[in-house]
């Protein structure tokens, strides 16, 4: 077996590049970088957020591991936002649960609080380099109006685990639970400098308009302020926000976006009876629809885009607070990362590269969107982590499976790449941000399209190939890239590529005969799979004319990243 594995990879990697990905009858695509038309501005990294329900995973072997993969992306910190960081419970992880027993109480219902476990994962990140995006909730079980002691939760995968213990209940003691707060917030100041924490974000509770919320809107309210009000006493200089709304394409999403807005806007505290509700940052989620129709799984970028594009109505319709950074607390192609494919097949799209032209190609137009409502977008929460212990490629929506990255992980690989300002970009495809909000990628064509920028020495263009039907026996669409207006005599061209065989552990492993326990080897092989691999060796293109024309096949649910650096 290991010998096999051996021969595979080798086949797999040296062959040629023209037979892999052999000339097609495809509509060629033209994709022109006008580096006069560059702006002013960096692109901002809105794709370093990234998030997870299993807090616990933070400090455990393959937890680490992909933390410091995701740190290392790019010369920005990488923030990272985990649920349950208040949740009572034993510190065992399972599918969407998790625990750190931070807050009881003694035989007189004085506070005891205990982080050692809240500090093992902040440690974990501020050693790698990373900050929290830390998300006050969930409720403790000595605080919570509807403690449910005896209840159970049911899991993704029909399990029913007794460890309840009332998390999404209001406090029956808000001052109580502001003190927590307080406390966790001057304790963390203690721990790691008030400079480090104001570089946080602070965000209250998470999706209080569906069941994550047992309480009413009026609630929530009132659980904001005080939260607000304890953060803000603690250190007034920590970043507050929220609400952390589902789907704002929802009607009761919107609303409740609405109402914290207008509270925010024109209410009075419920902590100090006062106006000026502190408000630093706005956050919602937002999800596409994945179907299967026919056997063929078909995503449903338009569904996420219309969700983000109402979320940025909502906001830039308040004047006074249309300014404040906008963070999309969890941005994905649909709403269950622990959900896997056993028994929900339309996630099959998970494991191989059609995740990472969905991101590449939906994240590009996130940022259309941002520019069309005069947005100030910050982040895109990637809801995708990893599940320790679990069947290899069992289908959730994370970005490494036993310690090896999927190819998913490899766009953000690239976009950690892309460094300076943005540049215009035309295609002859027949898609824009407008459209694909509008019907998504459903016609005859693909959407081949790319988004540049450029630093002062360097180009960078990252150059998709998606379609919403998961189909990757189609032919491979010619591009002819043009890069104008670019001074120089020469430049040097690196080529990284996604596909059915760059950067692609998923296809390793299934030509390995999907083994279940990979020996010592096969890990080697897969690891060296799982990584981001050039289509080529780097070349030198002639300058003429100020211009520089690339041509080359990019395959369907395909990724290219083109670095120009010139001479």
């Amino acid at each position: 077996m290991k010998l096999r594995s051996i021969i595979l990879l080798l086949i797999f990697i040296c062959c040629d590049t023209h037979i892999l990905l052999a000339q097609s009858d495809a509509v060629p695509v033209t994709i022109n970088v006008d580096m006069q038309a560059r702006s002013d501005t960096p692109l901002t990294p809105i794709w370093r957020f990234f998030g997870y329900d299993e807090a616990n995973y933070t400090y455990m072997k393959d937890g680490q591991k992909l933390l410091s993969e995701l740190a290392s992306l790019s010369r920005v910190p990488v923030f990272v936002r985990t649920h349950n960081l208040l949740t009572s419970g034993d510190a065992k992880p399972d599918l969407k649960w998790s625990s750190t027993n931070a807050y009881t109480e003694d035989a007189n219902g004085n506070a005891v609080y205990n982080w050692k476990i809240v500090d093992s994962i902040f440690d974990t990140y501020l050693r790698k380099g990373m900050k929290p995006l830390a998300e006050v909730g969930f409720m403790p079980e000595a605080l919570s109006a509807v403690p449910e002691a005896d209840g159970y939760q049911t899991t993704t995968d029909g399990r029913k685990i007794y460890h309840y213990t009332g998390w999404n209940s209001p406090p029956k003691d808000y001052a109580k639970f502001a003190e927590l707060v307080y406390a966790w917030v001057i304790h963390c100041v203690a721990r790691y400098g008030a400079k480090e924490v104001e570089s946080w974000y602070w965000e209250i509770w998470n999706e209080p308009d569906i069941s994550y919320w047992r309480g009413t809107t009026t609630e929530y309210l009132k659980l904001y302020d005080y939260s607000a009000d304890a953060i803000k006493r603690a250190l007034p200089s920590a970043k507050v926000g929220g609400p952390e709304t589902t789907n704002p394409g929802s009607p009761k999403a919107a609303l409740f976006l609405r109402t914290f807005l207008d509270h925010i806007s024109t209410g009075k505290s419920f902590a100090t009876g006062k106006a000026g509700i502190p408000l630093d940052f706005i956050t919602f989620h937002a999800k596409g629809n994945p179907t299967l129709i026919d056997q063929t799984v078909w995503m449903d970028m338009g569904a996420q885009l219309r969700n983000i594009s109402k979320g940025f109505e909502i906001i830039a319709s308040y004047p006074s607070l249309k300014h404040l950074p906008v963070i999309i607390g969890e941005s994905d192609p649909e709403g269950c990362a622990a959900c896997s494919e056993d028994n929900f097949p339309q996630n099959a799209y998970r494991n191989g590269t059609m995740y990472a032209a969905y991101t590449a190609a939906s994240f590009a137009r996130v940022y259309d969107l941002a520019n069309h409502f005069h947005t100030n977008l910050l982040g895109a929460v990637t809801w995708g982590f990893e599940f320790e212990d679990q069947p290899w490629f069992r289908g959730f929506r994370d970005l490494a499976t036993n310690g090896i990255d999927k190819p998913v992980l490899n766009v953000f690989r690239m976009f950690g790449m892309m460094q300076g300002d943005r540049v215009a970009v035309t295609s002859n495809a027949p898609y824009n941000y407008q459209t694909i909000r509008d019907s998504s990628v459903r016609g005859h064509y693909p959407d081949v399209s790319a988004l540049a920028t450029a630093d002062r020495h360097s180009v960078y263009i990252l150059v998709w190939n998606y379609h919403d039907k998961n189909d990757t026996n189609v032919n491979a669409t010619p591009v002819k890239l043009t890069i104008t207006n670019i001074k120089g005599s020469s430049t040097t061209m690196a080529h990284y590529r996604i596909d059915q065989h760059h950067s692609n552990s998923y296809t390793v492993w299934k030509q390995m005969g999907s083994p279940q326990h990979p020996d010592a080897v096969q890990y080697r092989l897969l690891e060296q799979a799982g990584a981001l691999q050039k289509l080529q060796p780097d070349q030198t293109l002639q300058i003429k004319n100020d211009q520089a024309a690339i041509s080359f096949a990019l395959p369907r649910q395909g990724i290219s990243l083109i670095k120009l650096t010139v001479r």
